[in-house]
C-alpha cells in the first residue's frame, strides 16, 4: 500500500482527495433530503397504518367550483368497501375494531369564539372523519375528536387563541361559545413557526371544529381537501380508484399520491419541471400542510441535485481512470480468460484437496472409534 501511495503524482493526491470528499458531500446532502423527507407526519400515513408497505396515501384537492358536499363523500365512503370486497381485500384482524381504511376532510372558513374573557375572530377548519389521525399536530394539553365523537360540539385551539381567549393554554375542557352555542375545548396545540410555515398560511390564529360546526355557525369556503389511507394490493391501484370515484371533474380536482412523493424519481420530476411547477391553472387553494410539503419537495429536490452534482465528480474520475487502464491495459481478452480460468482450477483443487482431507479425517475418527470399542469389548470379555 505504501508503495503504491508513494508512486502516485501530487496532481493524483489531491484529484482522489478531493474525490472522498465530493463522496462525503454527496452522502451529507442526500442523507440531509431524506431526513427531511421523513420529517412531514402528514405524508407518512401509510406508514403509520401498516410497516408492510401495503397502503397508500391518497390526497385531494378541489377548487370552490367543485362544491363538493358532505353527501358526496358519504356517497364514496360507502362505495369503497364493495370495491375492496371484489379485489379480494378483507379484513382478518382479530380486532373487531380493527378497519381497512381511513379517510378525512376539511374546509376552510371564518368564526368567531368567544369565552368570558373576549371574543375572537379567526380562521377555522372544519374537519371531518380521522383529521388527527393523518395530521397528528402536537398537543400542549388535551386531546383530539373525531367525527365518530357523539359530541361534535368540540373544538381544539392553538396556543395562540388560547391565551387570547383565556390567558393560559392549560384550558382542556372548558367552554367557549360559537355562534352561541357552548363547545368544549378538546385540546391545544402548537402551532408551528417559520418562514416556510407562515407562507404556507400558519401566519395568524388558527381553529378547528367540525365540520358541521364551521357550516352552522361560521363562514364555510366549502370542502377544499380530501384524503384517505386505503390497502394498495398492486401499484396505482389506490390512487387510480380515487381518481375514478371520487366524482369531481378533472378541472376543478388535483390528486396525488403522499407515499411516494418525496422518492427519488419524484424529486427528479420536481428538479425536470423546475419552472413550470408554480404555474397553477385551477383554482385550486392548497391547505396549510400541502403548502408546506409542496416547500419541502422543492426544498429536497434542490438538495437532491446538488449531491448529484457531487457524485458525479468521483464517479467521473473513477471512468476517466477506466479509460487510462483501458486505452494502457497489458492485457488482452484470452489472458484475462486464461487467467480467471486458471484460477477456477486451482480454486477447484483446493475444494477437492479440502473435500478428500475431510473425508480422510471421518475415516480415521471412524477408524479410531472402532479400535476403541473392540478394545473395550476385548477387555470385558477378560473380565469375565
Amino acid at each position: 500500500m505504501k508503495k503504491f501511495l508513494h508512486s502516485l503524482s501530487l496532481r493524483q493526491v489531491i484529484l482522489g482527495i478531493s474525490a472522498i470528499v465530493s463522496f462525503l458531500v454527496f452522502l451529507v446532502l442526500y442523507g440531509i433530503a431524506g431526513a427531511l423527507s421523513h420529517k412531514e407526519l402528514s405524508q407518512q400515513m401509510a406508514r403509520r397504518w401498516s410497516a408492510d408497505g401495503d397502503m397508500a396515501q391518497i390526497s385531494c384537492f378541489f377548487s370552490q367550483d367543485a362544491e363538493v358536499s358532505h353527501d358526496r363523500i358519504e356517497e364514496f365512503r360507502h362505495s369503497i368497501d364493495g370495491a375492496l370486497t371484489e379485489a379480494s381485500i378483507v379484513q382478518d384482524s382479530p380486532n373487531a375494531n380493527a378497519r381497512l381504511w381511513a379517510d378525512a376532510f376539511s374546509a376552510g372558513g371564518r368564526i368567531s369564539v368567544t369565552s368570558e374573557r373576549t371574543t375572537i375572530q379567526a380562521d377555522a377548519l372544519g374537519v371531518g372523519g380521522d383529521f388527527f389521525l393523518f395530521h397528528p399536530l402536537r398537543l400542549l394539553k388535551g386531546s383530539y375528536f373525531s367525527e365518530s365523537d357523539l359530541n361534535s360540539d368540540y373544538v381544539i385551539l392553538d396556543e395562540d387563541g388560547a391565551w387570547q381567549l383565556f390567558g393560559s393554554n392549560d384550558i382542556a375542557g372548558m367552554t367557549v361559545f360559537i355562534g352561541g352555542k357552548p363547545h368544549i375545548v378538546a385540546g391545544v396545540v402548537h402551532r408551528e413557526k417559520g418562514r416556510l410555515e407562515e407562507a404556507a398560511g400558519l401566519d395568524g390564529t388558527l381553529v378547528y371544529v367540525s365540520y358541521d360546526t364551521l357550516q352552522k355557525y361560521g363562514t364555510d369556503y366549502g370542502i377544499n381537501h380530501y384524503e384517505i389511507v386505503m390497502p394498495n394490493p398492486v401499484k396505482k391501484f389506490a390512487y387510480n380508484y380515487v381518481m375514478e370515484h371520487i366524482g369531481v371533474g378533472e378541472e376543478n380536482r388535483e390528486i396525488l399520491e403522499n407515499t411516494s412523493r418525496y422518492s427519488l424519481q419524484k424529486r427528479l420530476e420536481v428538479i425536470l419541471d423546475f419552472g413550470l411547477r408554480s404555474m397553477n391553472g385551477k383554482a385550486i387553494i392548497y391547505p396549510y400542510w400541502e403548502n408546506i410539503a409542496r416547500g419541502y419537495e422543492d426544498i429536497i429536490a434542490l438538495l437532491t441535485l446538488f449531491a448529484l452534482i457531487f457524485l458525479s465528480y468521483p464517479v467521473l474520475l473513477i471512468l476517466i481512470v477506466l479509460v487510462i487502464l483501458w486505452r494502457h491495459k497489458t492485457w488482452t481478452a484470452r489472458s484475462v480468460f486464461l487467467f480467471l480460468q486458471d484460477k477456477t482450477e486451482r480454486g477447484m483443487d483446493r475444494l477437492r484437496v479440502s473435500r478428500k482431507q475431510k473425508r480422510e479425517a471421518a475415516r480415521a475418527k471412524r477408524r479410531r472409534k472402532k479400535e476403541y470399542k473392540d478394545k473395550f469389548d476385548e477387555e470385558e470379555e477378560y473380565d469375565e
